[in-house]
């Protein structure tokens, strides 16, 4: 069986996605697994051993340029797929497959997808997770009634991304860091908007407690977190300082292996956070606007992090009140907790 993914344009999306393509070989261990996705997902495709291929989308996310969806679905055509997934909504994400003629074309029912879908499930919201979702696609639609089809989210394959010990060794050594010490990922960004950002002063904070244990501490963003992270760094005061901003400094997939390489990882809800998930970290997960009701970090150990505040989860972008309180009550004493819990639980379990 080839089987071709309409896969989604953001990171943590197509992390959550790999759990549908585990269910998928284990359903058919001879398939053959295409995902079509930015260009930008390649390394992180290339870490799960279910994909074969990764095709690049040569489209921005918001094209529709219906010519050019034709004339890639004619090429794909010549791949002779038997069924595709299509994981994002829009009708412009079910085109291609269309046009590239595959016998079966599954998803949810989004914006007028009648037609180009033909095995259309609308019952999607009978799914509180977005990974529950997307692995919901590999069964029969009249077995996928609802979540407890699928057994609860802790019976579902979780993600989990190789590691390249060797390329982690290098990439150490082109940044300078080394694992002498114990390591503490931070990841202050989120691309969706400031609703989900944790203040620089509060990681500052945690950054300070942590160098004072004897963690060393690892600033984790894009080019877009340099800014959040050189201003962190400059508000930690201790003696023994050792902090390492590696936002912009690195591509995704080694920011994949410089992650695995943390014992606990926190994280606003962003595409790191699900990276840190799938690679094994403990991870500290803080929510504002958002929910883990929704998006929950796939780790085996997590800690979630959220006020009661009535106007939360609100899923804005931006606070339409301007206090952010979501984010600004939660104090970072709170965060510290939920690591030393962590680690308490990590030393039990090592003593067993």
């Amino acid at each position: 069986m080839k089987i071709l993914i309409i896969g989604p344009s953001w990171v943590g999306d197509m992390v959550m996605s790999q759990s549908l393509y585990i269910t998928l070989m284990q359903k058919y261990p001879h398939a053959e697994i295409d995902v079509l996705a930015p260009d930008w997902c390649k390394p992180i495709l290339e870490r799960m051993p279910e994909v074969k291929k990764a095709i690049p989308m040569p489209l921005g996310h918001g094209d529709i340029k219906l010519f050019a969806r034709w004339r890639l679905g004619k090429e794909l055509k010549n791949q002779n797929y038997d069924r595709a997934y299509i994981l994002p909504n829009s009708a412009k994400s079910a085109l291609i497959p269309w046009f590239a003629g595959i016998p079966q074309r599954i998803g949810w029912k989004g914006e007028m997808r009648f037609g180009l879908l033909n095995d259309l499930r609308a019952n999607k919201r009978s799914f509180q997770y977005m990974v529950e979702r997307y692995v919901a696609l590999a069964y029969p639609k009249t077995e996928m009634l609802n979540s407890n089809s699928l057994g609860g989210l802790s019976t579902l394959p979780k993600p989990k991304l190789a590691v390249d010990k060797f390329a982690l060794a290098h990439t150490l050594e082109k940044l300078g860091l080394n694992q002498n010490k114990p390591i503490i990922g931070l990841c202050p960004g989120a691309e969706f908007g400031p609703a989900k950002k944790w203040p620089n002063e509060y990681y500052a904070d945690i950054a300070s407690a942590l160098n004072k244990q004897g963690f060393q501490v690892w600033l984790f963003g894009s080019k877009n977190d340099i800014d959040s992270c050189q201003s962190i760094e400059g508000l930690v005061h201790c003696k023994e300082k050792d902090i390492s901003i590696l936002a912009g400094k690195t591509t995704l997939v080694e920011a994949v292996d410089l992650l695995a390489s943390c014992q606990t990882v926190v994280s606003n809800d962003s595409g790191l956070m699900h990276i840190a998930s799938s690679v094994g970290c403990n991870v500290v997960a803080i929510y504002g606007s958002t929910s883990p009701k929704y998006t929950p970090p796939l780790a085996k150990h997590v800690e979630y992090v959220a006020t009661n505040i009535e106007c939360r989860p609100c899923f804005k972008r931006t606070c339409q009140f301007g206090h952010l309180k979501c984010l600004t009550e939660l104090n970072p004493k709170i965060v510290l907790s939920a690591i030393d819990r962590l680690h308490k639980l990590n030393n039990n379990l090592l003593k067993q």
